[in-house]
C-alpha cells in the first residue's frame, strides 16, 4: 500500500533525475516522478509531504526555460510543504524568490570538496555529517545572490552556495547531486530531507506483494496472459508474479535464438520449472532461423533490428499456436525508468542505441499490455523475487541484453564466433563465481572483438586467432558505472583458461573504462 505521506520530485529533464526518486525509496519512502510540466492541480492531488525539484540543462534566467506551475510557489508556502532543489532545481528556488542565477566564470563538473559550514541545526540536512565531503558538481551556472531570508550552509572552492536553505527551513538546495553515486553521503542527505518532511520510513515491498496480485487478478479477470521469457531478472519475476495470480492462465514461453549463453535454454527452462513449480515454461528454438539470416551483417543497429524482427515473428507463431481468445494480455516487464523516460521533461532522451528489449509488437496481435512491475526500480524487483520465493540465482543474476551475443561479437555473426564467445563467457562467469566476485558485480561478460586477429605461439605452433575482452563493472543503478577491480590472480586464471581452453581464441584483453565516457556495452 503507498503511504499517506509520500514525496513528489519533479523533473527538469536532467539525465539522472529518476536516480532521486529511487534514493528516496531506499531510504524507505515512497515517491514518485513527474514532469514539471504538471499543472497545479496535479500537485494539489498528488498531495506531497515534500517536493524535490530535480536537475537540468536549461538556464533559469532564459527565455523559454522550465519553471514550476503558476500557482506552485503560493501553493507550498500556503500549505508549508518543504522544497529541496537540486542543481537546476536549486537555481529555480532562488530565482523564483527573489535572489540571482548567472553564468559561471568556469564551468564545475566532477568531484569537489565541500566545506559544510559551523552553526548547522539539528534538523539540518547536515545533520550527523559535520565535516568536510566529497560531492559531484556538474553545472554551469551558479548562484551569486540569495533570497532574503536564506543563509549558505556549505560551499565548495568554485561555489559559494554549494548548499543553502531560508531561515524557516522550508526551502533547501544543493548545488551538487546527492542522487548519484558520486556523492558518498548523498543519501543520508536525502534522508534528512524525508524527516524534515515529516514522513515515516514506511515503504516496504512485503507490503506491496499482496496488493499487486489482487490488482493483477481484477485486472486479468477470465482473460489469459501470454509471457516471452528470458530468464532475466525481471521477466523471471514478473512470471512468478502472474503464475502466482493467475496460475495456468499464464503462458510462458522462452525463444531461443541461437545467441543466448552457453546451455541458457536448457538452464533457464529447469531453474524456473524448479523455482516455479508447475509453470510449465515452453523453449521455442529458433536458434537457425536467426543465425541464417544475420549471417554476413557486420552493422549492430541492423544486428538488433534483424533480432527484433526474427523476435516478433517467432512470437506471433507462438501465439497463434496457442490458440487464445483475442482479448489476452502481455506481460511486458516494463520497470519505473521506462516509465519515467517515457514522461520526463524533454521526452525520451536522444537515441544511443536501439534499447535492448524488443520496442513493440505489431498492432494486428490485438493484445492488452500487462505491466505489473512498472512502479518498481531493479533493486525493488530482486526483493519482490525474493518475497515471491525465487533464489539468488534469479533475482542476483547479471544483466544480459536482448540481443544477446548478437552485440557482444563486433563483427559479422557466425555459428563458429558464437560457439567461441559462449565458451569463453562460460569460463569467465565461472571463474567468477568460484572466486566469490560475481555476487560484487554489477554486471559482466566477455565480447569477441572484430576481424583483427593477433599472433601468438601454441606449443610449436604458431597461432592466428581472435581477442576477447572481459568486461566487469560496479554499478547499482547502471546510469554510472566503474570498472570493477578483480584479482588480478583471478584475471590469471580466466586468461588461461581461456586461451588453453577456446579454441579461436589467443589473446585476453580487460576493459577499464568508466560510464560515463563509455558505455557498459560495447555495441
Amino acid at each position: 500500500m503507498v503511504p499517506q505521506k509520500k514525496l513528489l520530485v519533479m523533473d527538469f529533464g536532467s539525465q539522472v533525475t529518476h536516480l532521486i526518486c529511487r534514493r528516496i525509496r531506499e531510504c524507505s519512502v515512497y515517491s514518485e516522478l513527474q514532469s514539471c510540466t504538471l499543472g497545479l492541480d496535479a500537485v494539489r492531488s498528488y498531495g506531497p509531504a515534500g517536493i524535490i525539484l530535480s536537475g537540468g540543462p536549461s538556464s533559469v534566467y532564459e527565455e523559454g526555460s522550465p519553471h514550476c506551475p503558476d500557482g506552485f510557489w503560493d501553493y507550498v508556502k500556503e500549505k508549508k510543504i518543504p522544497v529541496l532543489g537540486i542543481c537546476y532545481g536549486v537555481q529555480e528556488i532562488i530565482h523564483q524568490l527573489g535572489g540571482k542565477v548567472e553564468p559561471g566564470v568556469k564551468r564545475e563538473f566532477g568531484h569537489a570538496e565541500m566545506k559544510i559550514l559551523p552553526g548547522g541545526k539539528p534538523t539540518s540536512l547536515f545533520a550527523g555529517h559535520e565535516s568536510d565531503a566529497k560531492v559531484w558538481m556538474s553545472h554551469g551556472d551558479k548562484v551569486t545572490a540569495l533570497p532574503p531570508g536564506f543563509r549558505t550552509i556549505a560551499s565548495t572552492d568554485n561555489c559559494e552556495f554549494a548548499a543553502v536553505e531560508s531561515e524557516d527551513e522550508q526551502f533547501m538546495g544543493l548545488q551538487f547531486h546527492p542522487e548519484v553515486t558520486h556523492t558518498p553521503q548523498g543519501t543520508d542527505y536525502l534522508r534528512a530531507f524525508t524527516r524534515r518532511c515529516g514522513c515515516e520510513a514506511n515503504w516496504k515491498m512485503d507490503t506491496f506483494v499482496d496488493e499487486l496480485i489482487a490488482k493483477l487478478r481484477v485486472q486479468i479477470g477470465d482473460s489469459h496472459v501470454i509471457g516471452a521469457v528470458s530468464g532475466g531478472v525481471d521477466s523471471t519475476v514478473g512470471a512468478a508474479l502472474l503464475f502466482k495470480a493467475v496460475g495456468n492462465k499464464f503462458h510462458p514461453f522462452l525463444i531461443d535464438n541461437g545467441l543466448l549463453r552457453k546451455d541458457e535454454a536448457q538452464e533457464v527452462h529447469a531453474r524456473l520449472n524448479a523455482e516455479i513449480p508447475g509453470l510449465n515454461l515452453n523453449v521455442i528454438d529458433q536458434s537457425q532461423r536467426f543465425l541464417a539470416e544475420l549471417a554476413g551483417e557486420k552493422d549492430p543497429e541492423k544486428k538488433r533490428k534483424t533480432i527484433g524482427r526474427l523476435f516478433i515473428e517467432s512470437f506471433e507463431v507462438a501465439v497463434k499456436e496457442l490458440n487464445l481468445p483475442e482479448d489476452s494480455f502481455l506481460l511486458q516487464g516494463t520497470l519505473y525508468p521506462d516509465v519515467i523516460e517515457s514522461t520526463s521533461f524533454k521526452g525520451p532522451s536522444s537515441m544511443i542505441k536501439t534499447h535492448h528489449n524488443v520496442g513493440g509488437l505489431p498492432a494486428r496481435m490485438k493484445l492488452k499490455l500487462c505491466e505489473p512491475l512498472r512502479l518498481l526500480f531493479k533493486d525493488e524487483v530482486r526483493i519482490l523475487g525474493r518475497q515471491l520465493g525465487l533464489t539468488d540465482a534469479s533475482v542476483m543474476r547479471h544483466p544480459f541484453p536482448g540481443p544477446g551475443l548478437g552485440i557482444r561479437i563486433l563483427d559479422d555473426i557466425t555459428v563458429e564466433k558464437v560457439k567461441c564467445l559462449q565458451e569463453a563467457d562460460y569460463i569467465y562467469i565461472e571463474e567468477l563465481r568460484k572466486s566469490g566476485e560475481y555476487e560484487k558485480i554489477g554486471q559482466a561478460f566477455v565480447t569477441l572483438l572484430p576481424t583483427v586477429k593477433t599472433v601468438g605461439v601454441m606449443g610449436d605452433q604458431r597461432t592466428y586467432e581472435w581477442v576477447c575482452c572481459l568486461r566487469a563493472v560496479d554499478t547499482t543503478d547502471f546510469m554510472t558505472a566503474d570498472w570493477h577491480h578483480i584479482p588480478y590472480e583471478v584475471l590469471g586464471k580466466c586468461s588461461t583458461r581461456i586461451i588453453n581452453e577456446v579454441k579461436g581464441i589467443n589473446r585476453v584483453c580487460f576493459d577499464i573504462s568508466s560510464k560515463p565516457p563509455a558505455t557498459i556495452e560495447w555495441e
